[in-house]
């Protein structure tokens, strides 16, 4: 069977002109090349998962990681999940900080706990206990973001919650990988939406949610405004699509427009067959995405 990886970096307000996007679609690329590696070595859909989040976790330029956009205090808190389609384990974290790469806790979870879920203080002491490396909150914001979080707020007091609207869509990131031995695995990994409450959780780590993973149907990874994509369950919701007999593509499609009918919302998604067959649906402004098929030559666009 040939493997596959597919990567997004997030559904939300790009600017197709913009040199933010011209330097997504790069950093999905290299996400998409560093997953296919782990495959043609042998590695598990998990690995290549876990690998290519990583990839699009410390890129600065998208919404999870070292990108995270501030809450409304100035502080980040990131959410992430993880999902073995062979078992059907799953492991997620939401409301975390001074973690780089929060994919690795989410795997930690579905790996090493008896538990499913994590938040805050309690996700964050197992991280101590997993080894998994601690990050200077200051790590994970950019000068973009800091500067654009001292405009609104006129001050470093972080004390004070600003009032501004929310920004853009969250720029979640995700991948979703099919590996030699027929299973699937996805992943989600965001900073979440820009100004959100302290506390706020989206969809990315919710199972069936930002993601989801069987092997009987698909591996799929959403993205969005998640207050709507919760709504519908939207990546379980189009892993059911593709068991009524439905491709991946008109899968995506099909839950993109249960979206739209059922919530008016806005987002995208990205997903793999137990087939190998990919499918990639949005109604935002865009969407950067990469993927490659066995040995092939890495595919892209927005």
């Amino acid at each position: 069977m040939k493997t596959v990886i597919l990567v997004h970096g997030g559904a939300g307000a790009w600017d197709k002109s913009s040199d933010r996007l011209s330097r997504a679609v790069p950093a999905c690329r290299a996400a998409a090349a560093a997953g296919q590696s782990v495959l043609a070595a042998g590695g598990s859909a998990v690995d290549a998962v876990e690998t290519a989040v990583h990839v699009l976790e410390d890129d600065p330029t998208l919404d999870a990681g070292r990108g995270s956009y501030p809450n409304a205090k100035g502080n980040v808190e990131m959410d992430a999940l993880m999902m073995d389609g062979r078992t059907l384990n799953m492991g997620a974290v939401a409301a975390v900080q001074r973690i780089q790469n929060p994919i690795s806790l989410a795997r930690y979870v579905l790996e090493h706990s008896e538990h499913n879920f994590f938040v805050g203080p309690g996700a964050e002491a197992l991280a101590e206990k997993a080894g998994i490396p601690r990050c200077d909150p200051t790590d994970l914001l950019t000068e973009e973001n800091l500067t654009y979080f001292r405009s609104q707020n006129g001050s470093d007091d972080k004390s004070k919650e600003i009032s501004a609207p929310a920004g853009p869509l969250g720029d979640t990131v995700g991948a979703v990988a099919l590996d030699a031995d027929g299973n699937l695995a996805a992943g989600t990994s965001t900073g979440g939406t820009r100004h959100k409450l302290p506390g706020r959780v989206g969809d990315s780590p919710l199972v069936g949610s930002g993601g989801y993973a069987d092997n009987w149907t698909a591996a799929v990874s959403a993205t969005g405004h998640g207050e709507s994509l919760m709504k519908i369950v939207i990546s379980k919701q189009a892993c059911d699509f593709v068991g009524s007999g439905l491709s991946a593509q008109a899968a995506c499609e099909a839950a993109i427009q249960l979206l739209v009918e059922r919530t008016n919302g806005r987002g995208g998604l990205i997903a793999i067959n137990a087939r190998g067959q990919v499918g990639v649906a949005y109604n935002t402004n865009g969407m950067p995405y990469a993927y490659a098929i066995g040995t092939e030559p890495v595919v892209s666009g927005h």
